[in-house]
């Protein structure tokens, strides 16, 4: 049986995979452009979307909370134009 992990640990580990996409060490030979560190990339931030993309459709969740969510949503979506745009 799956562990239950608590929507505060959830949002702390979306946090930790946005901040490890872009500690991603940058390829020397395609730079950017190389596909397994795109597809590095967009795992990571994947993730990071999956951990808390149902945290707000839940009953118990306050205010603040759904603000956190949203403000990660932000930061995956600021972390893949930055790094791969």
């Amino acid at each position: 049986m799956a562990k239950l992990i608590l929507a505060a640990e959830r949002l702390d580990r979306a946090r930790k995979l946005i901040q490890a996409a872009r500690d991603l060490p940058l390829p020397e030979r395609m730079g950017k452009y190389d596909l397994s560190y795109i597809a590095g990339v967009k795992d990571l931030l994947r993730q990071a979307r999956d951990l808390i993309k149902l945290i707000p459709k839940r009953a118990a969740v306050t205010p603040e909370m759904k603000a956190d969510v949203k403000q990660i949503l932000e930061a995956a979506d600021q972390a893949n134009q930055d790094i791969l745009h």
